[in-house]
């Protein structure tokens, strides 16, 4: 099944991309990564995240841990929310602890390291991976008809069972 049909809950967005539910709530609602297929409509509801939104989710938490502000990191995805996250995969984000780079290309990369502007990187693509295999081993749902996808996780029966039942 193809990504874009497969939505994730919160829970599920949490595990792939090493973020607790407190912080992706907080994403949420101030608008630094808001859930596309589905946003929360008010007590009860549940939001759903595509597979593009938990990348950006472990790329926000990524920028964290290396001590960018959350105002760069908000003006990074908000670039990268204009550009329709197109070519994601293939991207590379550099910053230098205040401002954040997006270069497509080993030339830009290089670029930016001879202006000694940037002090370290993230390659999207190994992130991508990583989210990747991380889903694969949880939870998602078709966005169309709300079933529940089960991982490959082979300790999970009970989801099984619960998916031939219906």
């Amino acid at each position: 099944m193809a990504s874009e049909e497969i939505g994730y809950r919160g829970p599920t967005a949490c595990a792939a991309a090493g973020i607790t539910y407190r912080q992706l709530d907080y994403w949420a609602r101030t608008g630094l990564v808001e859930p596309s297929v589905r946003p929360a409509y008010g007590s009860g509801t549940q939001r759903l995240y595509s597979f593009r939104d938990v990348v950006v989710l472990k790329i926000v938490k990524r920028f964290l841990d290396t001590g960018v502000s959350l105002q760069n990191i908000r003006t990074a995805v908000q670039h990268l929310r204009e550009r329709g996250f197109r070519d994601l995969e293939r991207m590379t984000l550099m910053s230098d602890g205040a401002t954040v780079y997006e270069c497509t290309s080993p030339d830009e990369v290089h670029a930016l390291l001879q202006g000694g502007q940037g002090i370290f990187g993230i390659a999207v693509g190994v992130v991508w991976r990583d989210v990747e295999s991380a889903l694969s081993q949880l939870h998602g749902e078709r966005i169309d008809t709300g079933e529940t996808l089960v991982g490959h996780n082979p300790a999970d029966e009970l989801a099984r069972r619960r998916n031939r039942a219906v």
